[in-house]
């Protein structure tokens, strides 16, 4: 399959004029911290309701990047555009309203281990809105009980498995029904089993919360179960982008390497349709 220019794949439209396909738009995002340069004019576009991935070596700088979508970096350079809204010139009062659209899923779930798992889920809701405890307790028990959780909100999180603290940790990110969720390294330090069970966490919360889904990763076989589009993130900029078939069907050296050193070479050949 031959490569597909990025600005094809990515929508060559004016950023600033709204396009309803992209929720997330990035033009020309440098960020460096003292005189390691990060991230060097990067565009990338995220896609509305899909699971979008950002694929890339350890250090490659893929938290840095989900980070500046709600502003808790700012880039030296460069504009990042959501629904539409230039979200660099937000004030702190519309900027703090503007991040309630997002959830983000933390890489060991960053849960409160002296609070229970109900008591993490209701945080949020506690610290940002003025619902009673019998509403909060409701919310809680409605999320956790969709992500297969009925009876785990006494339970404290050393209690639990790693496949089901990223299942609570999902909850807490949902209760303020964010409209895109971020998850930073989802299945880092988790078996197969566990793996395949968050992947299918990641496409059921899509599905049944209708969110947009920015997942970083460098699990290839993760990556390829659960991705709608992926984007290469490479020596600071966006490499490749696609949709799966895309990025496994690249003749880039880099990709191609990082493709065959990762064992997906099968998944390569049926895209690129040899044998």
């Amino acid at each position: 399959m031959a490569d597909v220019p990025l600005n094809e794949i990515i929508g060559s439209s004016p950023p600033e004029q709204q396009d309803p396909r992209w929720q997330v738009r990035v033009r020309g995002l440098s960020k460096s911290f003292g005189n390691n340069l990060v991230l060097d004019n990067l565009d990338l576009d995220i896609e509305r309701g899909k699971v979008n991935v950002i694929l890339g070596a350890s250090g490659a700088g893929k938290s840095v990047l989900i980070k500046h979508f709600m502003c808790l970096l700012r880039p030296d350079t460069g504009h990042i555009w959501v629904d539409g809204t230039d979200v660099m010139a937000l004030d702190p009062q519309a900027l703090s309203k503007f991040r309630r659209k997002f959830g983000l899923v933390f890489q060991f779930a960053a849960l409160f281990d002296a609070l229970t798992v109900e008591e993490n889920c209701a945080f949020p809701l506690k610290e940002h809105t003025k619902k009673s405890s019998a509403e909060i307790r409701d919310i809680v028990a409605e999320k956790l009980g969709a992500l297969g959780l009925q009876g785990t909100q006494k339970k404290y999180p050393g209690e639990l498995s790693g496949g089901m603290r990223k299942r609570v940790g999902l909850a807490r990110a949902l209760v303020l029904e964010p409209e895109i969720l971020m998850y930073d390294e989802p299945t880092t330090g988790l078996d197969p089993l566990a793996t395949r069970n968050v992947d299918e966490m990641i496409l059921d919360a899509c599905a049944r919360y209708k969110v947009t889904s920015v997942v970083i990763s460098h699990d290839m076989a993760s990556v390829f179960r659960i991705a709608d589009r992926i984007a290469m993130l490479h020596n600071k900029r966006i490499l490749a982008a696609g949709t799966a078939e895309v990025i496994a069907g690249s003749t880039d050296p880099f990709v191609y390497e990082f493709l065959r050193a990762s064992g997906v070479g099968a998944v390569q050949r049926i895209a690129g349709g040899g044998t």
